[in-house]
């Protein structure tokens, strides 16, 4: 059960008496409390409450977005000084042009040069994606794999999904 309180909410727990109802009940050997208050306190007082979680909003000019923890799909890491900078732009060029619905972004991560695609909310999202990744390329499909990322989710699809 929760009860709202203007922006915030109370998560209430079934099983476990809140502090009211644990004051006032009759128990052998103690005196009586009587507690006076408003009716609509009764189910906020001893009860944890809840900010409601909202992302912040950000926008790069010509989409608003929020930052969250999701899912990327990364398609090469490689630490070879010479040749893994090269290959990482090439791999996500090759992979721009043929999944242009997708963002790709070549990471430095000293030693590693790393390219990964995507934004996903959800693991099933991303391993999807992987896969038509994988038909397309599939001298990539080894290297590939899904990973925890912070990912950059569309307003309007975020609000649909957590409304």
């Amino acid at each position: 059960m929760a009860v709202h309180l203007g922006a915030q909410q109370v998560a209430v727990e079934k099983d476990k008496p809140n502090i009211i109802e644990d004051l006032t009940t009759q128990k052998t050997g103690q005196g009586q409390v009587t507690i006076y208050q408003e009716e609509s306190l009764k189910d906020v007082v001893g009860h944890k409450i809840v900010s409601p979680k909202r992302a912040p909003v950000y926008s790069d000019g010509n989409m608003q977005y929020v930052k969250i923890h999701g899912f990327k799909v990364q398609a090469f890491a490689g630490n070879h000084q010479r040749e893994s900078k090269n290959e990482a732009y090439q791999k996500q060029g090759m992979i721009q042009n043929a999944f242009p619905q997708y963002e790709s972004v070549v990471i430095f991560d000293s030693p590693f040069w790393r390219v990964r695609v995507g934004n996903f909310q959800t693991r099933e999202e991303a391993n999807e994606a992987m896969q038509t990744m994988r038909r397309k390329f599939p001298s990539f499909g080894k290297e590939m794999y899904i990973v925890r990322d912070e990912v950059k989710i569309p307003l309007h699809q975020y609000q649909e999904v957590n409304e």
